[in-house]
């Protein structure tokens, strides 16, 4: 017979990984050569702060350094889609296609249309 150990917070060795995630996540692409990655914390900070969780699961942060994702810096919308059985992945922003990085304003007005309709984002708005 397994003993299951009682959670004890000082023994790593009651400590359970975490669930995979299953709620609505963003992730911020950004190339790592352009030294982007204050920028990318700062963004990721502010959301985060605007929408916490449960409304936003996540917020990971995805260096890249290849010749092809130079430049890079994308913000990615992750929802889940009960109808399609597979999480819908939306583009917010792209560095390249929009001429420049997000204003937190109009990124947080992008969000909040997609995740919390209606809500009031104060000086954002």
């Amino acid at each position: 017979p397994t003993t299951s150990l009682a959670y004890n917070p000082l023994d790593p060795s009651t400590f359970v990984f975490p669930k995979p995630l299953q709620g609505t996540t963003v992730t911020i692409e950004f190339c790592d050569r352009c030294r982007w990655l204050h920028r990318a914390t700062w963004t990721q900070t502010e959301l985060l702060l605007t929408f916490p969780p449960p409304v936003i699961e996540c917020i990971s942060l995805l260096p890249r350094n290849s010749d092809e994702t130079a430049g890079r810096f994308r913000v990615w919308l992750t929802m889940p889609d009960e109808q399609a059985g597979s999480p819908s992945n939306t583009l917010l922003w792209d560095r390249k296609v929009e001429g420049g990085f997000p204003e937190l304003k109009v990124l947080k007005q992008r969000l909040r249309d997609k995740v919390q309709p209606g809500k009031s984002l104060g000086h954002s708005d």
